[in-house]
């Protein structure tokens, strides 16, 4: 399959629904260049938007980025296009994350993966809001726990005891992000301010969310300040569902493919009309990130906060242009 089998529409919806993924700070780290001789399209990083002080190895770097994989997968399946991904295949150009090439043979007339994710990229949005007590069916969260494993990773819902010791964790971390001045002045400029023309990245205020008045829930303050004029408190649920996604090992493939898992994860809950956060803090230290999986087994990639509740205010997106690479490629073995 050439360039020319991608209707210039097809991208420009693909690439539409890539960059809706989510990212930390709302970075958007990502930059597209599709090669003109083979029509596959590479998902590059752009280094620029990367987090010096909170996301130091780069990890959650490459989950956001595997997000936005994901939902250039799901974009093409809707399209009835098979995908044929592949995560950092030339280590001679580190900058390539991945490429996602058409396959020969689309997806027949019955065959419907992703079945109804595609609409749900639009209507995921991060809700920093207080949710309901209304408990997840038991087959919500075995088809949550599949999404991530045909991405594979898993996906643990802990039980009460475990999640309080998680939202401890949290809660440390959050205290250490903000008494650390490198961190807490990165963080406060991803933060939109009220006056001037609204940044294509980043976060505006309205997208903050309160805080938990019961100081259970330690949800990030990206100000770093903890004001009650700027972020004033309100009770979240009492018993917040916690997910942990996990990975068996821990190279940048694995955290790429943390972040398609999460991201699959994500719209599966936002076409179940689940809300979702994420809790990234605690990830952010080595000593409490390790302490998150005591038993050793596998690497904790992320933790997911999921229930019923209000929409989030959506975060903006950066105008994306497609680059063209016309560079002559060898032919890839089927």
């Amino acid at each position: 399959m050439n360039s020319t089998s991608l209707d210039a529409a097809i991208l420009e919806s693909c690439v539409s629904a890539a960059v809706a993924a989510p990212s930390i700070h709302n970075a958007q780290p990502w930059r597209f260049r599709l090669e003109a001789e083979t029509g596959t399209l590479q998902v590059r990083v752009a280094p620029v938007r990367g987090l010096r002080y909170t996301d130091p190895t780069a990890r959650a770097l490459h989950l956001s980025v595997g997000a936005c994989v994901l939902n250039l997968r799901v974009a093409l399946a809707h399209f009835g296009l098979r995908a044929e991904t592949h995560l950092l295949p030339c280590p001679q150009d580190p900058g390539l994350f991945a490429t996602v090439h058409p396959a020969e043979h689309p997806y027949g007339p019955r065959e419907q993966p992703y079945a109804g994710l595609y609409e749900a990229i639009r209507r995921r949005h991060s809700s920093r809001l207080p949710f309901s007590d209304r408990p997840l069916p038991a087959h919500v969260r075995e088809q949550l726990v599949a999404a991530a494993r045909s991405d594979g990773a898993w996906l643990g819902f802990p039980e009460t005891a475990e999640t309080r010791r998680l939202l401890r964790l949290t809660a440390e971390a959050e205290q250490r992000n903000r008494l650390d001045a490198d961190r807490a002045t990165e963080s406060r400029r991803w933060v939109h301010q009220e006056l001037g023309p609204a940044p294509d990245r980043g976060l505006p205020r309205a997208a903050l969310g309160p805080q938990d008045a019961r100081e259970y829930l330690p949800l990030r303050d990206f100000t770093a300040q903890r004001h009650a004029e700027l972020l004033p408190a309100q009770p979240f649920e009492a018993a917040p569902v916690v997910a942990v996604l996990n990975t068996e090992h821990d190279r940048r493939t694995d955290w790429l493919g943390a972040g398609q898992a999460l991201q699959h994860v994500w719209l599966v809950a936002t076409a179940h009309g689940l809300r979702a956060s994420l809790l990234h803090q605690a990830l952010e230290w080595p000593d409490l990130r390790r302490s998150l999986n005591p038993d050793h087994t596998g690497h904790a990639q992320i933790l997911i906060r999921l229930g019923y509740g209000p929409e989030g205010a959506a975060s903006p997106r950066r105008a994306q242009s497609l680059e063209l690479d016309t560079e002559p490629r060898p032919r890839r073995s089927r």
